[in-house]
């Protein structure tokens, strides 16, 4: 992320949060675009919230960084927080594409078991 560098740990950690909140509610919302059978327009609702996954993913990366080149880091509750809405909204998305390309297999090819 631009000029992470500059920003402080709380920034960082409210910008983790803005981010992958914005990707866990568009993940939401693809689901019940899938739901409403609009395949297309779920793919392009993924795409956004990994961009926006990718933007929170940056800003944290930026502080371990930081920490490698020798800057301590304190931690915070806040900071621990955003991580964890960071990776569960990973951990999201990563199954809800998953479970998705199973139920497009079943779709295609009913008969496949697995």
């Amino acid at each position: 992320m631009e000029g992470t560098e500059e920003l402080t740990l709380e920034q960082m950690a409210f910008m983790m949060i803005l981010h992958s909140g914005n990707a866990r509610s568009t993940i939401q919302e693809a689901i019940q675009t899938y739901k409403n059978g609009s395949y297309e327009a779920f793919e392009a609702q993924l795409a956004t919230a990994r961009e926006q996954l990718k933007e929170a993913h940056q800003t944290h990366f930026g502080q371990i960084q930081k920490e490698a080149n020798g800057e301590k880091t304190d931690m915070s509750l806040l900071l621990l927080h955003a991580e964890d809405h960071l990776m569960s909204t990973q951990t999201m998305l990563d199954l809800t594409a998953s479970l998705i390309e199973m139920m497009e297999q079943k779709i295609v090819n009913p008969n496949q078991e697995g």
